[in-house]
């Protein structure tokens, strides 16, 4: 068994949680939280005895193996190498690091103490993300990669009314491009690598973080073009246009539906069936490293995570988005 502790208590650790829970080799064997009070109250719904409120004593601990981190983004390098000191594995949710100096010492750290560590970035590693790959010869020359994810925030009403919670707090490294544009961008990354250059631009809200954005990357043979927003709802599904065809790709952080549309008007469904709780794949995926002793995932790798925060730090500078950790050493 892999030992779970997990690091936050909100919807989408408990999304976490039920999706390894699948997984015959996960135990969830403790909680942290800033307070006893909500460690407990999270706890007990898992029949879990154990938490923590001091992440050293936690590091220090003998019966934790792994550790899931969500936390705000903004706390993630820290909590993640100081436990990958102590010989934990890490899954972090993306995104992993608030910027590319924060995910070069994350995996420094990792490599130094031969732990796993890992972006929790599950569209990649679906079943129909595969499918992606496996039938984009089909499509000829690929010349175009348009990413459309724009989801309105809920906590966008309470900042309407007044008031910043953590998704809109640019304290926590927060905002639509780190939050939402991250799912446009990774995949884009693990497919077609490295773009020639780039431009963004967005809309900043008065917090300081962006709500919305657009990023136009050049590659040699082919553009993308990523659009982003978590304070607009967007139906348009996204599609990787080549000179024989395109795929049509159905909401792109889960790829519910993937179509083949081919350029004399015939379409090919290529959707394979997934798990309901689509987070199961990162946790699988993590998992087998452990039980493997492979250090990195081929990937969600070091390399891929750190190319997507390259990106990301590119278009934060050119649409003028400064984090407080951007400012430290």
């Amino acid at each position: 068994m892999i030992r779970f502790c997990v690091i936050g208590t909100n919807w989408i650790t408990e999304s976490f949680i039920a999706a390894a829970s699948q997984i015959p080799d996960f135990e969830l064997s403790a909680v942290y939280s800033r307070t006893e009070e909500q460690a407990r109250k999270f706890a007990e719904k898992y029949e879990v005895q154990t938490t923590y409120t001091d992440l050293q004593e936690m590091a220090h601990s003998s019966f934790i193996d792994a550790v899931y981190i969500a936390s705000p983004n903004s706390l993630h390098a820290e909590q993640a190498i100081l436990l990958m000191n102590h010989g934990k594995h890490i899954i972090c949710e993306k995104p992993a690091a608030s910027n590319t100096r924060e995910w070069k010492q994350m995996v420094d750290t990792a490599k130094r103490n031969r732990v796993v560590l890992m972006e929790a970035l599950k569209t990649t590693l679906l079943p129909n993300f595969n499918v992606i790959k496996e039938n984009l010869a089909k499509i000829g020359t690929v010349r175009r990669y348009v990413a459309n994810y724009c989801q309105y925030s809920s906590r966008y009403d309470a900042y309407k009314a007044g008031t910043v919670l953590n998704a809109f707090n640019p304290a926590f490294s927060n905002g639509a491009l780190m939050d939402i544009g991250v799912y446009c961008l990774y995949p884009l990354v693990v497919l077609f690598g490295r773009p020639l250059e780039m431009k963004a631009t967005a809309l900043l809200l008065d917090s300081g973080v962006d709500g919305e954005g657009s990023i136009l990357l050049k590659y040699d043979d082919k553009e993308a073009v990523v659009s982003y927003s978590k304070i607009t709802n967007s139906s348009i599904p996204s599609e990787i246009q080549g000179e024989e065809g395109s795929i049509l790709i159905h909401n792109l952080n889960q790829l519910e539906k993937i179509e083949l549309h081919y350029k004399n008007g015939t379409v090919e469904d290529l959707t394979q069936q997934q798990e309901d709780n689509t987070m199961y794949y990162e946790a699988k995926e993590f998992i087998d490293l452990i039980k493997t002793n492979r250090l990195e995932s081929s990937i969600n790798s070091h390399a891929h995570s750190m190319l997507t925060l390259e990106i990301m730090d590119e278009a934060r500078k050119q649409i003028g988005l400064v984090f407080p950790n951007d400012l430290k050493s």
